[in-house]
């Protein structure tokens, strides 16, 4: 059984009617995962309570200043508003950003536990959340937070994340970048938001891969990619978790990107996730066409359970 970590409060971060990252996401990758041939594989988990979860709010305040957090919760408070251009807050935003830091623990645990891969369908997203500053429709960092907080586990000395969202984890990267035990490896859209991610950046400790992508690439740039920097750079750091940021943006159907991967691809590159090891945490970041995002979740999770 592959745990699913799922809440009904994840609706409740609102984004407004007009904005991509729309609680009916969540809707659409629960209606398909549930009408999937592999449904009773499936172990859905409500995540723990953030008031409950004891490591919560010391993994969070690894990742971002207190100033920075006592923000997110003044807005909230307040009744919402902006964060930046592309962010906005609602009032159980703060609430809501907790429980996802709080399923990405969970998920943490559960592949330490089991080392099987678990799957946190959560929102808001986390990859573009720096450590003073949440942009991109991220609140709270959460692969990072996550890969902090496997730091602490008695069994893990060294963690991966591997983001294949199609925009650069700006905020993950700073965030991992100064930490030895943290590999970070990026492949994404150039140009495109937020104009990070070069392939330059290769972190304090050699530790960060950023791979580039043009508009218009598809499979046939992507696995080349994979097979030749993407599997080396992480079976070289030889990783005990391996924490992959599951953006599903780089479909050919989504609105905000112009990478043409189809649904079948995602289930290709877990194929590599799992040679390199079982104890994989996906979680979701990005991907905004509802058919094109469920059906590459619902194709990541079938090779994670059979």
């Amino acid at each position: 059984m592959l745990p699913v970590i799922y809440s009904d409060e994840f609706l409740d971060h609102k984004t407004g009617k007009y904005h991509p990252e729309k609680p009916e996401r969540l809707i659409a990758i629960a209606n398909a995962l549930k009408a999937a041939t592999f449904a009773d594989k499936i172990a859905w988990r409500s995540p723990t309570p953030a008031s409950e979860q004891p490591s919560l709010m010391s993994s969070l305040v690894k990742a971002h200043s207190p100033v920075y957090i006592k923000k997110v919760w003044e807005i909230a408070s307040s009744g919402g508003g902006p964060l930046d251009g592309d962010t906005p807050i609602s009032p159980r935003s703060y609430d809501v950003a907790l429980l996802a830091v709080s399923a990405w623990l969970d998920g943490v645990k559960a592949v330490l536990e089991s080392a099987n891969p678990a799957f946190v369908l959560a929102r808001p997203p986390g990859h573009h959340a720096e450590s003073d500053a949440g942009m991109g429709f991220c609140l709270f960092s959460n692969a990072a937070i996550a890969a902090l907080f496997a730091l602490e586990q008695p069994e893990v000395n060294r963690v991966a994340i591997l983001d294949w969202d199609v925009h650069h984890g700006n905020g993950t990267q700073a965030i991992v970048e100064t930490h030895p035990q943290i590999a970070y490896c990026s492949l994404h859209q150039y140009p495109c938001y937020p104009g990070t991610g070069r392939a330059t950046e290769r972190g304090f400790h050699n530790n960060v891969l950023n791979l580039p992508i043009a508009p218009g690439s598809d499979i046939a740039v992507y696995q080349p990619l994979f097979e030749k920097q993407v599997v080396p750079f992480l079976a070289a750091f030889d990783a005990d978790l391996l924490i992959v940021s599951a953006g599903y943006d780089a479909s050919a159907a989504d609105p905000l990107a112009s990478i043409n991967l189809q649904s079948e691809d995602y289930g290709l590159f877990t194929d590599y996730c799992l040679k390199l090891t079982r104890k994989v945490l996906f979680g979701l970041e990005g991907g905004y066409d509802f058919d094109a995002l469920s059906q590459s979740v619902v194709a990541t999770i079938e090779r994670c359970v059979f």
